[in-house]
């Protein structure tokens, strides 16, 4: 495979450094708007792979339908970029419902809930800022994370939206993460959700409640959302960069993988091993969801390489299956497991455009986590 981050990585001063690839992540883009127009779904993308303004005004460029984050702080800051926003989410203590009250003076807000008490405060927070917040019934569609279990509970939520004039019904949210198996074997389990929604739905029709909104996806079903009928919005974050979750489940190839990270060898004296300048606090504890004992990422220089332990600031690899082997002072480059939680850990990451100029770009909402 062609290194595109070689020539970053020789020119960088600083290590360790998060490397994002444009023509990369303009090609992740293209593909997926293309297919979403042939499937006619909407793209509402989730911030919390970049949390940038930049990269944010790239995805609305391509024509997404809004923006989905994590936290009011992320809303606040995506804000800028898009009226449209939802906070995919149960933000529910004080501070947090406060703020997107006051979020929605200017944006249409939408969060997802599950529970009577996050419609009962969220209410009230709206009606003291003079406000109306979206609300979408969060259904548990087999991720067994957040969501009601059924069709009978999520009509007993929206009927009780619709009893507070300073909230919005506007429908259903769910998160297909539990499935990971190939794309040619999500049909089942995709379908199964289908029927799911569709019940709900089907369910509130007949108690006369319109369900203009069912948002759902994730990166590894982007590609088969078609499958899903009854979605009219897919929220998947990870395709704009990609990692080795990604690659190692068959969802991307290596070289779909726009974000890198530029470290420097800082000691080889234990034998067949090396040490980098990245650790957790560069490269998180994330093991690859498919292949755990794969190590904390994929060196690209040393294919055979295996990170097999991270302290906060070293990165232990073990070098011993490879033909040859850095020393210090050299620099490799790693593709991380887990591309998301590695941004929040970066002021800024280095944009690599077609020329290889490379630029310092600020990660706006970086530790945002209220």
């Amino acid at each position: 495979m062609v290194n595109r981050f070689e020539k970053a990585r020789d020119a960088i001063t600083a290590t360790p450094s998060l490397v994002i690839d444009l023509p990369t992540v303009e090609r992740n883009l293209q593909r997926l708007h293309r297919y979403a127009d042939e499937a006619g779904i909407r793209v509402r993308p989730h911030t919390k792979t970049h949390k940038s303004l930049f990269f944010a005004r790239q995805q609305v460029a391509h024509g997404c339908h809004g923006l989905t984050v994590a936290k009011v702080g992320e809303a606040e800051v995506m804000a800028q970029v898009a009226d449209d926003i939802l906070i995919a989410y149960p933000a529910i203590d004080p501070d947090r419902r406060r703020r997107i009250a006051e979020l929605a003076k200017t944006t249409m807000v939408h969060v997802a809930i599950d529970s009577a008490y996050a419609i009962a405060v969220l209410a009230e927070a709206a009606q003291a800022a003079g406000t109306i917040i979206g609300i979408l019934i969060d259904i548990n569609v087999g991720a067994d994370r957040t969501g009601v279990a059924d069709a009978a509970a999520s009509l007993e939520l929206a009927q009780l939206v619709t009893q507070h004039r300073s909230l919005r019904l506007d429908g259903i949210f769910f998160y297909p993460g539990q499935v990971w198996s190939p794309a040619e074997d999500q049909e089942s389990p995709l379908h199964q959700i289908d029927q799911k929604l569709s019940e709900a739905i089907s369910l509130w029709a007949e108690h006369d409640l319109a369900c203009p909104i069912v948002s759902g996806g994730s990166t590894p079903t982007a590609y088969q959302s078609h499958l899903i009928k009854s979605q009219t919005e897919i929220r998947p974050g990870t395709y704009l960069f990609n990692d080795m979750n990604t690659v190692r489940a068959g969802f991307c190839q290596q070289e779909d993988c726009a974000a890198a990270i530029i470290c420097t060898v800082v000691s080889t004296a234990v034998p067949g091993k090396g040490v980098v300048d990245a650790g957790t606090k560069t490269l998180t504890s994330d093991r690859n969801v498919l292949h755990p004992n794969s190590g904390h990422g994929h060196v690209i220089e040393y294919p055979a390489a295996v990170i097999t332990r991270l302290s906060e600031e070293h990165g232990e690899i073990d070098f011993s299956a490879c033909p040859n082997r850095p020393q210090v002072g050299d620099r490799v480059t790693i593709i991380p497991n887990h591309i998301c939680p590695c941004v929040n850990l970066q002021n800024q990451v280095i944009l690599q455009d077609a020329e290889h100029r490379l630029t310092p770009s600020t990660v706006d909402s970086r530790g945002m986590l209220s």
